[in-house]
Protein backbone atom coordinates (compact mmCIF):
# COMPACT_ATOMS: atom_id res chain seq x y z
CA UNK A 1 0.00 0.00 0.00
CA UNK A 2 1.12 3.55 -0.73
CA UNK A 3 0.70 6.95 0.90
CA UNK A 4 -0.17 9.51 -1.78
CA UNK A 5 -0.96 12.46 0.45
CA UNK A 6 2.22 14.42 -0.34
CA UNK A 7 1.26 14.49 -4.01
CA UNK A 8 -1.81 16.48 -2.98
CA UNK A 9 -0.45 18.59 -0.13
CA UNK A 10 2.76 18.99 1.81
CA UNK A 11 3.94 21.69 4.17
CA UNK A 12 7.55 20.80 3.33
CA UNK A 13 7.44 21.00 -0.48
CA UNK A 14 5.83 23.44 -2.91
CA UNK A 15 5.49 20.88 -5.68
CA UNK A 16 2.04 19.48 -4.91
CA UNK A 17 -1.45 19.53 -6.42
CA UNK A 18 -2.89 21.98 -3.91
CA UNK A 19 -0.28 24.56 -4.80
CA UNK A 20 -0.57 23.94 -8.56
CA UNK A 21 -4.32 24.59 -8.70
CA UNK A 22 -4.21 27.80 -6.66
CA UNK A 23 -4.55 30.96 -8.79
CA UNK A 24 -1.18 32.61 -9.30
CA UNK A 25 -0.20 35.88 -7.67
CA UNK A 26 -0.22 37.54 -11.11
CA UNK A 27 -3.76 36.34 -11.82
CA UNK A 28 -4.96 37.44 -8.39
CA UNK A 29 -3.40 40.91 -8.68
CA UNK A 30 -4.89 41.36 -12.15
CA UNK A 31 -8.40 40.48 -10.95
CA UNK A 32 -8.08 42.69 -7.87
CA UNK A 33 -7.15 45.63 -10.11
CA UNK A 34 -10.14 44.87 -12.34
CA UNK A 35 -12.64 44.71 -9.48
CA UNK A 36 -11.20 47.93 -8.04
CA UNK A 37 -11.67 49.69 -11.38
CA UNK A 38 -15.26 48.45 -11.49
CA UNK A 39 -15.82 49.66 -7.94
CA UNK A 40 -14.30 53.08 -8.58
CA UNK A 41 -16.30 53.50 -11.79
CA UNK A 42 -19.66 52.46 -10.31
CA UNK A 43 -19.53 54.08 -6.88
CA UNK A 44 -19.86 57.78 -7.79
CA UNK A 45 -22.07 57.14 -10.81
CA UNK A 46 -24.60 55.00 -8.97
CA UNK A 47 -24.72 57.56 -6.17
CA UNK A 48 -25.35 60.33 -8.66
CA UNK A 49 -28.15 58.37 -10.36
CA UNK A 50 -30.01 57.09 -7.28
CA UNK A 51 -32.50 59.97 -7.34
CA UNK A 52 -33.01 60.49 -11.09
CA UNK A 53 -32.80 56.86 -12.25
CA UNK A 54 -33.95 54.90 -9.20
CA UNK A 55 -36.48 57.34 -7.73
CA UNK A 56 -34.87 57.49 -4.28
CA UNK A 57 -35.41 60.45 -1.96
CA UNK A 58 -31.72 61.01 -1.28
CA UNK A 59 -28.50 60.11 -3.04
CA UNK A 60 -26.90 57.07 -1.44
CA UNK A 61 -23.53 55.45 -1.97
CA UNK A 62 -23.43 51.72 -2.83
CA UNK A 63 -21.38 49.19 -0.90
CA UNK A 64 -19.32 46.38 -2.40
CA UNK A 65 -18.38 42.86 -1.40
CA UNK A 66 -16.12 40.15 -2.81
CA UNK A 67 -17.98 36.90 -2.24
CA UNK A 68 -18.13 33.32 -3.46
CA UNK A 69 -15.03 31.17 -3.84
CA UNK A 70 -12.53 34.02 -3.46
CA UNK A 71 -14.12 34.93 -0.14
CA UNK A 72 -14.04 31.45 1.39
CA UNK A 73 -10.78 30.38 -0.27
CA UNK A 74 -11.93 27.63 -2.60
CA UNK A 75 -11.12 29.32 -5.91
CA UNK A 76 -9.00 27.07 -8.14
CA UNK A 77 -7.23 27.69 -11.40
CA UNK A 78 -8.79 25.53 -14.14
CA UNK A 79 -6.37 23.42 -16.21
CA UNK A 80 -7.56 24.75 -19.58
CA UNK A 81 -7.26 28.57 -19.72
CA UNK A 82 -9.09 29.36 -21.99
CA UNK A 83 -11.73 28.04 -22.74
CA UNK A 84 -12.17 27.64 -18.99
CA UNK A 85 -12.10 30.81 -16.90
CA UNK A 86 -11.40 32.07 -13.41
CA UNK A 87 -14.38 33.81 -11.85
CA UNK A 88 -14.50 36.69 -9.37
CA UNK A 89 -17.87 37.37 -7.72
CA UNK A 90 -18.21 41.06 -6.78
CA UNK A 91 -21.54 42.10 -5.26
CA UNK A 92 -22.97 45.63 -5.34
CA UNK A 93 -25.20 46.50 -2.37
CA UNK A 94 -27.58 49.44 -2.41
CA UNK A 95 -29.00 50.88 0.84
CA UNK A 96 -32.72 51.51 0.28
CA UNK A 97 -34.99 53.61 2.53
CA UNK A 98 -38.38 52.50 1.18
CA UNK A 99 -38.79 48.81 2.01
CA UNK A 100 -42.03 47.06 1.14
CA UNK A 101 -43.13 43.54 2.14
CA UNK A 102 -40.85 41.73 -0.32
CA UNK A 103 -38.14 44.33 -0.71
CA UNK A 104 -37.75 47.74 -2.36
CA UNK A 105 -40.42 49.06 -4.76
CA UNK A 106 -40.90 46.52 -7.57
CA UNK A 107 -40.04 48.90 -10.42
CA UNK A 108 -36.66 49.69 -8.86
CA UNK A 109 -35.25 46.21 -9.61
CA UNK A 110 -35.34 46.64 -13.39
CA UNK A 111 -34.13 50.24 -13.22
CA UNK A 112 -31.25 49.19 -10.95
CA UNK A 113 -30.18 46.41 -13.34
CA UNK A 114 -30.39 48.65 -16.42
CA UNK A 115 -28.50 51.46 -14.69
CA UNK A 116 -25.53 49.33 -13.63
CA UNK A 117 -25.37 47.45 -16.94
CA UNK A 118 -25.26 50.74 -18.87
CA UNK A 119 -22.55 52.09 -16.58
CA UNK A 120 -20.50 48.93 -17.09
CA UNK A 121 -21.00 49.17 -20.87
CA UNK A 122 -19.24 52.54 -20.75
CA UNK A 123 -16.38 51.13 -18.69
CA UNK A 124 -15.97 48.14 -21.01
CA UNK A 125 -15.54 50.47 -24.00
CA UNK A 126 -12.73 52.28 -22.23
CA UNK A 127 -11.00 49.17 -20.89
CA UNK A 128 -11.62 47.04 -24.01
CA UNK A 129 -13.45 44.53 -21.89
CA UNK A 130 -16.53 42.63 -23.06
CA UNK A 131 -19.98 42.74 -21.49
CA UNK A 132 -21.50 39.24 -21.66
CA UNK A 133 -25.27 39.55 -22.23
CA UNK A 134 -28.12 37.45 -20.93
CA UNK A 135 -27.08 36.53 -17.38
CA UNK A 136 -30.29 36.34 -15.33
CA UNK A 137 -29.00 37.20 -11.85
CA UNK A 138 -25.79 39.13 -12.46
CA UNK A 139 -23.88 41.22 -14.97
CA UNK A 140 -20.81 39.47 -16.36
CA UNK A 141 -17.75 41.42 -17.49
CA UNK A 142 -15.14 39.51 -19.50
CA UNK A 143 -11.87 41.11 -18.40
CA UNK A 144 -9.53 38.61 -20.12
CA UNK A 145 -9.75 35.52 -22.28
CA UNK A 146 -9.25 33.47 -19.11
CA UNK A 147 -11.25 35.46 -16.54
CA UNK A 148 -14.54 37.23 -15.88
CA UNK A 149 -16.10 39.18 -13.03
CA UNK A 150 -19.72 38.50 -12.12
CA UNK A 151 -21.55 41.46 -10.58
CA UNK A 152 -24.80 40.58 -8.77
CA UNK A 153 -26.91 43.54 -7.64
CA UNK A 154 -28.36 43.54 -4.12
CA UNK A 155 -30.42 45.87 -1.97
CA UNK A 156 -30.82 46.03 1.80
CA UNK A 157 -32.70 48.39 4.15
CA UNK A 158 -30.92 51.68 4.68
CA UNK A 159 -31.58 51.63 8.44
CA UNK A 160 -29.67 48.34 8.72
CA UNK A 161 -26.69 49.87 6.95
CA UNK A 162 -26.84 52.85 9.36
CA UNK A 163 -26.83 50.53 12.36
CA UNK A 164 -23.91 48.64 10.89
CA UNK A 165 -21.85 51.77 10.29
CA UNK A 166 -22.45 52.84 13.89
CA UNK A 167 -20.67 49.65 14.91
CA UNK A 168 -17.83 50.14 12.42
CA UNK A 169 -15.35 50.88 15.19
CA UNK A 170 -15.68 47.36 16.49
CA UNK A 171 -12.93 44.95 15.62
CA UNK A 172 -13.48 41.95 13.36
CA UNK A 173 -14.63 38.72 14.96
CA UNK A 174 -11.76 36.74 16.43
CA UNK A 175 -12.97 33.52 14.84
CA UNK A 176 -12.99 34.88 11.29
CA UNK A 177 -11.24 32.26 9.14
CA UNK A 178 -12.27 32.80 5.55
CA UNK A 179 -12.88 36.35 4.43
CA UNK A 180 -9.78 38.51 4.62
CA UNK A 181 -10.03 42.16 3.58
CA UNK A 182 -6.27 42.63 3.26
CA UNK A 183 -5.92 39.46 1.20
CA UNK A 184 -8.59 40.68 -1.23
CA UNK A 185 -7.35 44.29 -1.19
CA UNK A 186 -10.64 45.64 0.10
CA UNK A 187 -11.04 49.22 1.23
CA UNK A 188 -13.75 50.52 3.58
CA UNK A 189 -12.87 54.01 2.33
CA UNK A 190 -14.19 53.03 -1.11
CA UNK A 191 -17.32 51.27 0.11
CA UNK A 192 -16.06 47.71 0.61
CA UNK A 193 -17.47 46.51 3.90
CA UNK A 194 -15.62 44.05 6.08
CA UNK A 195 -16.98 40.69 7.15
CA UNK A 196 -18.33 41.54 10.61
CA UNK A 197 -20.76 44.03 9.05
CA UNK A 198 -22.53 41.47 6.91
CA UNK A 199 -23.74 39.43 9.88
CA UNK A 200 -25.86 42.44 10.83
CA UNK A 201 -27.84 42.53 7.57
CA UNK A 202 -31.13 40.72 8.09
CA UNK A 203 -32.85 41.52 4.79
CA UNK A 204 -31.05 41.19 1.46
CA UNK A 205 -32.70 40.92 -1.96
CA UNK A 206 -31.18 40.33 -5.39
CA UNK A 207 -32.25 42.25 -8.50
CA UNK A 208 -32.87 40.09 -11.56
CA UNK A 209 -32.73 40.96 -15.23
CA UNK A 210 -36.49 40.38 -15.52
CA UNK A 211 -37.16 43.13 -12.97
CA UNK A 212 -37.88 41.09 -9.84
CA UNK A 213 -36.48 41.08 -6.33
CA UNK A 214 -35.33 37.67 -5.12
CA UNK A 215 -34.57 36.99 -1.46
CA UNK A 216 -30.89 36.08 -1.32
CA UNK A 217 -28.13 36.11 1.27
CA UNK A 218 -24.84 35.23 -0.45
CA UNK A 219 -23.16 34.79 2.93
CA UNK A 220 -25.38 31.87 3.96
CA UNK A 221 -23.22 29.29 2.19
CA UNK A 222 -19.99 30.92 3.39
CA UNK A 223 -21.04 30.98 7.03
CA UNK A 224 -22.21 27.37 6.97
CA UNK A 225 -19.11 26.15 5.12
CA UNK A 226 -16.71 28.02 7.39
CA UNK A 227 -18.34 26.41 10.41
CA UNK A 228 -17.74 23.01 8.83
CA UNK A 229 -14.09 23.93 8.21
CA UNK A 230 -13.69 24.84 11.88
CA UNK A 231 -15.23 21.47 12.74
CA UNK A 232 -13.15 19.37 10.32
CA UNK A 233 -9.97 21.47 9.86
CA UNK A 234 -8.55 23.01 6.68
CA UNK A 235 -8.40 19.55 5.15
CA UNK A 236 -12.07 19.96 4.23
CA UNK A 237 -11.32 23.12 2.25
CA UNK A 238 -8.42 21.44 0.46
CA UNK A 239 -10.47 18.37 -0.48
CA UNK A 240 -13.19 20.59 -1.95
CA UNK A 241 -10.51 22.34 -4.03
CA UNK A 242 -9.13 18.97 -5.21
CA UNK A 243 -12.61 17.96 -6.37
CA UNK A 244 -13.10 21.26 -8.17
CA UNK A 245 -9.76 20.69 -9.92
CA UNK A 246 -10.89 17.17 -10.82
CA UNK A 247 -14.22 18.51 -12.12
CA UNK A 248 -12.48 21.07 -14.33
CA UNK A 249 -10.17 18.42 -15.77
CA UNK A 250 -12.96 15.93 -16.45
CA UNK A 251 -15.36 18.49 -17.99
CA UNK A 252 -13.09 20.59 -20.19
CA UNK A 253 -15.99 22.31 -21.96
CA UNK A 254 -17.97 23.00 -18.79
CA UNK A 255 -20.55 21.04 -16.90
CA UNK A 256 -20.34 18.59 -14.06
CA UNK A 257 -21.34 19.32 -10.46
CA UNK A 258 -21.27 22.98 -9.49
CA UNK A 259 -18.67 24.25 -7.06
CA UNK A 260 -21.33 24.91 -4.41
CA UNK A 261 -22.86 21.45 -4.78
CA UNK A 262 -19.41 19.88 -4.38
CA UNK A 263 -18.75 21.90 -1.22
CA UNK A 264 -22.10 21.07 0.36
CA UNK A 265 -22.08 17.37 -0.54
CA UNK A 266 -18.54 16.93 0.78
CA UNK A 267 -19.01 19.01 3.94
CA UNK A 268 -22.22 17.21 4.90
CA UNK A 269 -20.46 13.85 5.14
CA UNK A 270 -16.80 14.74 5.59
CA UNK A 271 -14.52 12.51 7.64
CA UNK A 272 -11.15 14.09 8.27
CA UNK A 273 -8.02 11.92 8.04
CA UNK A 274 -5.14 13.53 9.87
CA UNK A 275 -2.18 13.96 7.54
CA UNK A 276 -3.85 11.89 4.80
CA UNK A 277 -5.55 14.07 2.21
CA UNK A 278 -5.53 11.10 -0.16
CA UNK A 279 -7.73 9.04 2.16
CA UNK A 280 -10.04 11.96 2.91
CA UNK A 281 -10.40 12.65 -0.82
CA UNK A 282 -11.18 9.02 -1.59
CA UNK A 283 -13.99 8.96 0.96
CA UNK A 284 -15.32 12.33 -0.21
CA UNK A 285 -15.44 11.13 -3.82
CA UNK A 286 -17.42 8.08 -2.72
CA UNK A 287 -19.95 10.19 -0.84
CA UNK A 288 -20.16 12.69 -3.71
CA UNK A 289 -21.05 9.89 -6.13
CA UNK A 290 -24.15 9.19 -4.04
CA UNK A 291 -25.13 12.76 -3.13
CA UNK A 292 -25.00 13.97 -6.73
CA UNK A 293 -27.73 11.56 -7.84
CA UNK A 294 -30.59 13.14 -5.92
CA UNK A 295 -31.62 16.44 -4.40
CA UNK A 296 -28.99 18.26 -2.37
CA UNK A 297 -30.42 20.39 0.43
CA UNK A 298 -28.95 21.81 3.61
CA UNK A 299 -31.10 23.08 6.47
CA UNK A 300 -28.18 25.03 7.87
CA UNK A 301 -28.06 27.29 4.80
CA UNK A 302 -31.65 28.14 3.90
CA UNK A 303 -33.71 25.70 5.93
CA UNK A 304 -33.34 23.27 3.06
CA UNK A 305 -35.35 25.38 0.61
CA UNK A 306 -32.93 25.16 -2.32
CA UNK A 307 -31.90 22.04 -4.21
CA UNK A 308 -28.25 22.73 -5.02
CA UNK A 309 -28.29 19.91 -7.59
CA UNK A 310 -31.04 21.52 -9.65
CA UNK A 311 -28.72 22.64 -12.44
CA UNK A 312 -28.04 19.08 -13.54
CA UNK A 313 -30.40 16.96 -15.59
CA UNK A 314 -31.00 13.31 -14.67
CA UNK A 315 -28.51 12.23 -17.35
CA UNK A 316 -25.90 14.72 -16.14
CA UNK A 317 -26.34 13.52 -12.55
CA UNK A 318 -25.80 9.92 -13.64
CA UNK A 319 -22.63 10.82 -15.54
CA UNK A 320 -21.28 12.87 -12.63
CA UNK A 321 -21.99 10.02 -10.22
CA UNK A 322 -20.19 7.54 -12.47
CA UNK A 323 -17.16 9.80 -12.76
CA UNK A 324 -17.03 10.34 -8.99
CA UNK A 325 -17.19 6.58 -8.40
CA UNK A 326 -14.40 6.11 -10.92
CA UNK A 327 -12.33 8.73 -9.10
CA UNK A 328 -12.75 6.91 -5.77
CA UNK A 329 -11.84 3.63 -7.46
CA UNK A 330 -8.73 5.09 -9.10
CA UNK A 331 -7.59 6.57 -5.80
CA UNK A 332 -8.01 3.22 -4.09
CA UNK A 333 -6.25 1.46 -6.97
CA UNK A 334 -3.34 3.91 -6.88
CA UNK A 335 -2.90 3.40 -3.12
CA UNK A 336 -2.99 -0.39 -3.55
CA UNK A 337 0.04 -0.60 -5.84
CA UNK A 338 3.23 -2.18 -4.59
CA UNK A 339 6.10 0.11 -3.66
CA UNK A 340 8.00 -0.55 -6.90
CA UNK A 341 4.92 0.59 -8.90
CA UNK A 342 4.86 4.15 -7.60
CA UNK A 343 5.08 5.51 -11.16
CA UNK A 344 1.91 3.62 -12.06
CA UNK A 345 0.16 5.16 -9.04
CA UNK A 346 1.03 8.63 -10.34
CA UNK A 347 -0.34 7.67 -13.76
CA UNK A 348 -3.63 6.63 -12.11
CA UNK A 349 -3.91 10.02 -10.45
CA UNK A 350 -2.93 12.02 -13.53
CA UNK A 351 -5.67 10.23 -15.45
CA UNK A 352 -8.15 11.87 -13.08
CA UNK A 353 -6.49 15.21 -12.30
CA UNK A 354 -4.06 15.87 -15.15
CA UNK A 355 -0.36 16.65 -15.08
CA UNK A 356 -0.73 19.09 -12.21
CA UNK A 357 -0.34 15.99 -10.04
CA UNK A 358 3.48 16.11 -9.73
CA UNK A 359 5.48 13.33 -11.34
CA UNK A 360 7.44 12.80 -8.12
CA UNK A 361 7.84 9.23 -6.92
CA UNK A 362 9.95 10.55 -4.03
CA UNK A 363 6.79 12.07 -2.54
CA UNK A 364 5.18 8.62 -2.18
CA UNK A 365 5.72 6.67 1.02
CA UNK A 366 4.82 3.14 2.14
CA UNK A 367 1.54 2.70 4.01
CA UNK A 368 1.57 -0.07 6.61
CA UNK A 369 -2.15 -0.53 6.06
CA UNK A 370 -3.42 0.61 9.45
CA UNK A 371 -4.62 3.97 8.17
CA UNK A 372 -6.29 2.43 5.14
CA UNK A 373 -8.16 0.00 7.37
CA UNK A 374 -9.37 2.82 9.58
CA UNK A 375 -10.58 4.66 6.45
CA UNK A 376 -12.63 1.70 5.22
CA UNK A 377 -16.31 2.10 6.18
CA UNK A 378 -17.66 -0.56 8.51
CA UNK A 379 -19.77 -3.14 6.72
CA UNK A 380 -23.11 -4.26 8.09
CA UNK A 381 -23.19 -8.04 8.49
CA UNK A 382 -26.09 -10.36 9.11
CA UNK A 383 -26.34 -11.57 12.71
CA UNK A 384 -25.75 -15.34 13.05
CA UNK A 385 -28.73 -17.57 13.68
CA UNK A 386 -28.68 -18.98 17.21
CA UNK A 387 -30.56 -22.29 17.57
CA UNK A 388 -32.38 -22.77 20.87
CA UNK A 389 -31.10 -25.76 22.92
CA UNK A 390 -32.03 -27.44 26.18
CA UNK A 391 -29.35 -27.79 28.83
CA UNK A 392 -28.76 -31.01 30.70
Amino acid sequence: MLKLNKLFFSSDDQDHFSNHIEPSAVQKDFLINCKNEIRDHLRPRIQKATIAALGMENAVSPKFRTQGSWSYKTCVQPPFLPPQEIDWDFGVYLPVKVWEENGPPHKMAKAYFVLVENLLTDLCLVKKWKLVPGKATCIRVQVASWAHIDIPLYAAPENEFVQIMEKSALTARADRIAHDSARLSESAEFGEMQEQFWDELDHIVLATRTGEWKSSDPEDVARWFNDRVKEHTEQLRRVCCYLKGWRDYQWKDGGGPTSVSIMIAVAQTFESQRGRDDLALEKAATYLSVAILGELRERGIDNGAEDFNNRLSAEEKTLASQKARELASKLQQARSHAYHLKQLAIANLQEQFGVRIPNRTDLIDVDNGAEAIRATPAQRVTAPVVIATNAG
